[in-house]
């Protein structure tokens, strides 16, 4: 009940993003220290992370610091995992002290009934996705993972990225067509489910904000690769989408 908003970005893709891109992003997670009552992290944050019991991924510490800032500060951080950082364990709950969600939830946020998910798997279609989607996430592939040395799993993981170099050549015909797919999947669930005001994917990296009925709305942040866009989540306004400029 501060007044501040909610902030929520996705598909930030820290490694494969230019050093100028990063850095933005760092501005906008220190004024969100200063604007925000909480912080969302919708997925994809990290164009790979995979937690080691006793390794962290090289790249990332000044991110990880603002994240950890921002908790310390008072203001809560969730973190929703995407198809390129799912793998996120205790270093980000316990050192850091997000939130961390693997697979869709409803939340309340500043009063708007919300269903949250990355989007990776949802909708129809990309049906050699999800069968790859349920070997790469299960508890026989993450175990063989975590027995490959950092120095030759990141690489591979890394190689088989698709998000390197499309930095600034927007939105390919894939991204448009998934985001399409999920379109009507949000419309779906908010035409399904009465008690839903707002369901936010991220994952096409094509910003999206439809008012389907008055005071439902569907929404896609968007990336940073391209529109360094962000969603804004006031009590008692619209829910508002944004490019950061700071």
């Amino acid at each position: 009940m501060s007044g501040k908003p909610i902030l929520l970005a996705s598909d930030v893709h820290l490694g494969v993003i230019s050093e100028v891109t990063e850095e933005a992003f760092e501005r906008w997670l220190g004024e969100a220290a200063q604007t925000a009552s909480e912080v969302i992290l919708n997925g994809d944050i990290f164009d790979f992370w995979f937690e080691y019991r006793s390794v962290i991924p090289r790249g990332y510490t000044r991110v990880l610091g603002l994240i950890g800032d921002l908790v310390k500060g008072g203001v809560p951080v969730t973190f929703m995992g995407g198809n390129h950082d799912w793998w996120g364990g205790s270093y980000l709950t316990d050192e850091l002290g997000v939130t961390l969600y693997r697979d869709p939830v409803v939340l309340d946020l500043n009063g708007w009934r919300t269903f949250l998910a990355h989007g990776d798997g949802l909708g129809q279609g990309d049906l050699p996705y999800r069968i790859l989607r349920r070997v790469i996430q299960s508890r026989v592939t993450v175990w063989g993972f975590r027995w490959l040395h950092p120095d030759v799993g990141v690489p591979i993981a890394k190689a088989l990225s698709q998000t390197a170099h499309r930095e600034g050549r927007g939105p390919t015909e894939a991204d448009r067509g998934r985001s399409e797919k999920l379109r009507e999947c949000g419309l779906a669930k908010l035409r399904s489910d009465p008690e839903i005001d707002l369901v936010v994917f991220g994952h096409t990296h094509v910003p999206l904000l439809i008012e389907d009925t008055p005071g439902r709305f569907y929404v896609n942040a968007g990336d940073w690769v391209n529109h360094r866009s962000y969603l804004i989540l006031d009590r008692d306004r619209p829910p508002r989408l944004e490019e950061w400029a700071g």
